[in-house]
C-alpha cells in the first residue's frame, strides 16, 4: 500500500488546493495530509480560518483519506508516524526538494519527493489572490481611483 503526504495550510480552499490533493492521490493508495498549525505559519500572513475547521473542510475533500494537524514542535513528527512512500509538494510551497530530502534522510526517512504542477484552469489558485479580488469587488471606488459611490444617482 502507497501512502502519499500532502502538507499546507488550506486556508481558504479553492481548485488550486483540490488539484494539488488530487494529483497527490493519484500517486498512492492512501492519502495523508497535514495541516500547518496557526502558530507555526511565520512565511505568510496568518490564517482567515481557524486550523481545526481547516483540517475538517480538508478532511471533507474526495481525494483526501485522513487529514491531521501537524505537530506544535517537531514537523518531522507526523512523517515519521505515517512513514509515507511520497511527499508532494505544491507548486508553491516554499521547499526545495533537495534540502527537504536532505533533512528527511537526517530524522531516517527516506521518502520519495514530488513537486506538483500548477492549476492552470481557474484564476483562483491563492488564498491571497481570492482575498484581495473579494477587496476589489467589495471596493469598487478603490478600482476607479475616485470616491464615487456607484449606487448614488443624482436627479436633475
Amino acid at each position: 500500500m502507497t501512502r502519499v503526504v500532502a502538507t499546507g495550510t488550506f486556508d481558504i480552499l479553492h481548485p488550486g488546493h483540490l488539484w494539488y490533493l488530487h494529483e497527490s492521490a493519484k500517486l498512492g493508495d492512501e492519502l495523508f495530509v497535514i495541516i500547518a498549525r496557526d502558530v507555526n505559519i511565520r512565511h505568510k500572513p496568518r490564517p482567515v480560518i481557524p486550523e481545526e475547521q481547516r483540517r475538517v473542510m480538508v478532511e471533507a475533500l474526495k481525494p483526501v483519506t485522513h487529514a491531521i494537524l501537524g505537530d506544535l514542535e517537531d514537523m518531522f513528527r507526523p512523517i515519521r508516524e505515517i512513514k509515507p512512500d511520497i511527499i508532494t509538494l505544491g507548486c508553491n510551497q516554499l521547499f526545495d526538494p533537495e534540502t527537504l530530502r536532505a533533512s528527511l534522510e537526517k530524522q531516517g526517512i527516506i521518502t520519495e519527493i514530488v513537486r506538483i504542477s500548477q492549476y492552470s484552469d481557474s484564476p483562483f489558485t491563492s488564498s491571497r489572490g481570492i482575498v484581495r479580488e473579494i477587496v476589489q469587488r467589495s471596493h469598487p471606488q478603490d478600482r476607479s481611483g475616485g470616491n464615487e459611490n456607484p449606487t448614488r444617482r443624482e436627479d436633475k
